[in-house]
């Protein structure tokens, strides 16, 4: 029997997962809840063998749902969580998890007590793209990991209940998470606001490691062109994951340099440069939401672990609270407490 799911929220990111939910086969979709009627017509006419539900108790009440996926603004996504676990159903909720790391802590243990899945929608976990990434780096092809340097930017919506960071740096942080064991021991980050009583729309986020590894990240809703392009330094090989290339979106360079000490002239250092190949790896072109899906639904008939846990979310939302401190107080380095992967 497929999974039964219902979709909560038929706004930007709701359309996509029920899109998704419904192409699968181990999936059926029961029902979409929206306070907003326009949104449940315009669901109903795509989908006609949909239920649409105002009342979101309803839903949570609906025998044939075992799951619900959460596609609404962030504010509410703590109570929403809340009570489809309590109510016995499985998760899958967009990112951020929460916008407090206690409350995101909370559903991550309310899940493992009540043996329910929970997953969080960090989409780039599921991409081909970053998954080839993790593996270079996690395979030690790109060697000592040196820094990560990613530029996220367009002319894009203004959101008035959160910040930049956590609509655009959110995406960054749960791919360095993801793809390396390292966790930041300290986060600085420094913005503006383009329209006074609205959070800030442009941002520069750093993260310190103990190992001197660095991550920088910009981000910026007021860009004339969209950008989304990181660069990934390793002592070995040198990696360009550019998003919005149609096929080659990641490039790894066998570039970099080596230092050597002359013996002869201890205060001399000498440099060499290194300047190899140029490889474009075959990456998955599967849309990563359908892959989340698979994953999702996998999980929740075999127990098996999903890759953008719970306790991802956490870390994330542990880290933009940081940034968004560091923020407030002008640039401040904000000390982390140091949690393994």
């Amino acid at each position: 029997m497929p999974i039964g799911v219902g979709v909560v929220g038929y706004g930007y990111w709701g359309p996509n997962l029920v899109r998704n939910f419904a192409l699968f086969e181990g999936a059926e979709v029961i029902a979409v809840c929206d306070k907003d009627l326009d949104r449940l017509e315009r669901a109903k006419a795509a989908y006609p063998y949909i239920e649409t539900l105002e009342d979101y108790q309803t839903l949570l009440a609906h025998p044939e749902v075992d799951a619900v996926a959460i596609a609404t603004a962030v504010a509410t996504h703590y109570d929403l969580a809340k009570a489809a676990l309590q109510a016995g159903k499985h998760v899958l909720i967009e990112k951020p998890i929460t916008d407090d790391s206690r409350k995101a802590l909370e559903l991550v243990e309310l899940a493992a007590r009540n043996e329910r899945v929970l997953l969080v929608d960090h989409t780039f976990t599921y991409t081909g793209a970053v998954n080839k990434i993790r593996d270079l780096v996690q395979d030690g092809d790109v060697g000592d990991l040196l820094y990560y340097d990613s530029i996220r930017v367009n002319l894009g919506t203004f959101q008035h209940d959160v910040n930049v960071l956590w609509d655009l740096a959110v995406h960054d942080l749960s791919i360095l998470l993801y793809i390396t064991d390292k966790r930041p021991t300290a986060v600085s980050a420094q913005g503006t606001r383009a329209v006074p009583d609205n959070p800030e729309s442009v941002a520069y986020m750093s993260l310190f490691f103990s190992d001197d590894t660095i991550a920088h990240i910009n981000v910026n809703w007021l860009a004339p062109v969209k950008v989304r392009q990181t660069l990934i330094g390793g002592s070995k090989k040198m990696i360009v994951f550019d998003d919005l290339h149609p096929s080659e979106k990641v490039r790894v360079y066998d570039k970099g340099v080596e230092f050597e000490h002359d013996p002869e002239r201890v205060r001399q250092m000498l440099v060499s440069y290194r300047s190899g190949d140029v490889w474009i790896p075959r990456v998955s072109q599967e849309e990563a939401l359908q892959t989340e899906v698979q994953e999702f639904v996998a999980a929740i008939e075999g127990g098996d672990t999903v890759r953008s846990t719970g306790r991802l979310g956490v870390e994330v939302v542990q880290l933009l609270e940081a940034a968004t401190r560091s923020l407030e107080e002008r640039g401040r380095a904000i000390e982390l407490k140091v949690q393994e992967a």
